[in-house]
């Protein structure tokens, strides 16, 4: 494979052990190397497929290619966000957002504490296999809570996504087993507010 043409695996940006006790080295290692690289492997192989059958003049069940593509695309880069707004232990996350995006939070919810509560109930009550997600409207100047199922599913086309939380059970069913809620409370002491603010910023301008 042309490897600019395909995708690889992101390095973390903290070792495993970083963000334990709330996510512990065991689970973090399994999340990485094998579910985020089945996203990057199904993706790439989809694109072998594309490539060979445009080479070769084969049809192909389009919507079901490009269904499964989505899948995979969306699996790879929502797990390439998840990794990145999260803060090793002791490193400056959880707390509460400030500067523009704690005063659009405070705007939108009227406080930081509604919008945890309401980001919290979506992470929650994803159906099946999902993620929550804090986007933005710039039509609107609003802050958005969004429910993402399997990757590609009631997410806004061209939204940006400022935070986002893996509520799949591969994400925490080492460390928490079916408990979803007890993993969404601990997701909250190692969110990297620098980082979504820095998303933020960009988004505004």
């Amino acid at each position: 494979m042309e490897e600019s043409r395909f995708y690889s695996l992101p390095k973390l940006p903290y070792e495993y052990t970083a963000l334990a006790p709330h996510i512990s080295e065991q689970q973090l290692t399994l999340h990485h190397q094998k579910h985020h690289q089945a996203y990057v492997n199904g993706a790439n192989a989809l694109f072998e497929k594309l490539d060979r059958a445009r080479k070769e003049n084969i049809d192909l069940d389009m919507k079901a290619t490009l269904k499964e593509l989505s899948f995979h695309i969306g699996g790879f880069r929502l797990h390439n966000r998840f990794w990145e707004n999260l803060a090793p232990v002791g490193k400056g996350g959880g707390g509460i957002p400030k500067g523009e995006l704690g005063r659009v939070i405070d705007g939108e919810f009227g406080k930081f504490d509604r919008f945890r509560k309401e980001f919290t109930q979506a992470a929650v009550s994803a159906e099946g296999s999902g993620w929550a997600v804090l986007t933005y409207c710039r039509k609107t100047g609003r802050p958005l809570i969004a429910q993402v199922e399997k990757h590609n599913v009631n997410m806004a086309p061209g939204f940006d996504m400022l935070l986002v939380l893996d509520v799949w059970e591969h994400a925490y069913y080492l460390d928490y087993k079916n408990d979803r809620a007890k993993f969404v409370d601990a997701f909250w002491n190692i969110v990297n507010w620098d980082i979504v603010a820095e998303r933020f910023d960009k988004v505004k301008r």
